[in-house]
């Protein structure tokens, strides 16, 4: 994890020559790679220009009021990330992920002309994106269609700073949510807590923690970040296994711990854990699913987002996922054919062979059907 230190300027030789160092001298010691923090930020203005207010301003976030053209996206960055990504590559087997909030002409740059900066600018378009079938899918196409050629994808649902999977689209759909994660072309990338379907917990006016919130309690929901980073739940202990019991955690625990933790889901075949150990073993094992192709489908229905995931030799499956809380009866024969294994459901209750062409989704269902 890189964070980008605002008050330093990566222009300066010598603090760029310190940041590479920097980087070489966790590499020695053989992390993985970086997460780079709010790369696109990196480079700043040469002079420090004032940045021209913000007309559309709502008055609620102060960063929002202005438009950042001096301080983000930078056509310099470009140059900077060549030379981390020199750094790298000079050692083996390591990567670099880089914070980017940016639309998919922009975002696709930051792979570089030559396949020569990050190696995955991180798509955050899904954590925005409202929760319905045909948007969704809308979404996931159009990406897919920015990508430069051999570019690798990658998606993410929820971080750090954003509303949880299972509060934003509700608790019944994170199970969608992470059988699409893990079904989609490309890296994807959970934030903790997302597997188990963890929800926003309510902070205490006492407990805030986040400077955004701090500094403006009257709106601390709708700034705040506390909600999504309170402690992970491993077990229905004092504290939930996350610190040593009497000790008063950074924020405050979910009130639902006891119930919805590691070691309860772990015991449970159908639970949220279950399901995303399953699929991330399926995906695993099955070339379609880590490195196929994506094509996306049309159901019949604006309900469903249905797509098709292949690979040469590696077989093929149908992935249909119903965003609604109703039941649909869907015809995908023309390219299921006429019987199909069901490989996982979102309710981990369905098994055996089945008819791609009266194929049955209850409401809020996901279903991987293995083809062929």
């Amino acid at each position: 994890f890189v964070k980008q230190q605002p008050e330093l300027n990566y222009r300066n030789p010598e603090v760029r020559a310190a940041l590479m160092d920097t980087l070489r001298f966790w590499l020695d010691r053989g992390v993985d790679g970086f997460r780079v923090d709010v790369l696109w930020l990196m480079i700043k203005d040469e002079q420090f220009r004032d940045e021209p207010p913000n007309p559309d301003w709502d008055g609620v976030n102060p960063h929002n009021s202005v438009l950042h053209i001096y301080t983000a996206d930078r056509p310099e960055v470009h140059e900077l990330i060549r030379a981390m990504r020199a750094v790298l590559d000079a050692y083996d087997e390591r990567m670099m992920v880089g914070e980017i909030y940016l639309p998919n002409d922009k975002l696709a740059t930051y792979f570089g002309a030559d396949h020569d900066e990050a190696h995955m600018p991180f798509n955050f378009q899904l954590i925005n994106t409202p929760w319905d079938a045909q948007t969704v899918r809308k979404a996931v196409d159009a990406y897919e269609a920015s990508l430069p050629s051999d570019a690798w994808p990658n998606w993410v649902l929820g971080n750090h700073d954003q509303k949880r999977v299972a509060s934003r689209a509700g608790p019944a759909q994170a199970r969608v949510a992470n059988m699409m994660l893990l079904t989609l072309r490309g890296t994807p990338t959970t934030y903790y807590g997302e597997e188990l379907g963890m929800e926003n917990v309510p902070i205490p006016p006492e407990m805030i923690q986040d400077p955004p919130a701090v500094n403006q309690p009257e709106i601390a929901d709708v700034v705040g970040r506390d909600p999504v980073r309170t402690p992970m739940q491993w077990d229905a202990s004092p504290n939930a296994g996350f610190t040593e019991p009497g000790v008063t955690p950074w924020l405050p625990l979910a009130a639902d711990y006891r119930t919805r933790n590691v070691a309860v889901q772990s015991a449970d075949p159908r639970s949220m854990l279950s399901l995303y150990r399953t699929l991330t073993e399926l995906r695993h094992a099955e070339p379609a699913l880590h490195s196929g192709a994506y094509r996306s489908l049309d159901a019949g229905t604006d309900d469903i987002f249905a797509y098709v995931r292949s690979a040469p030799g590696g077989g093929s499956f149908l992935i249909a996922l119903n965003f609604s809380e109703r039941s649909h009866t869907l015809d995908f024969s023309a390219v299921a054919g006429a019987v199909a294994q069901v490989a996982v459901t979102t309710g981990m209750d369905r098994a055996g062979k089945i008819n791609p062409g009266r194929l049955m989704l209850e409401p809020n269902e996901g279903l991987v059907l293995r083809l062929g």
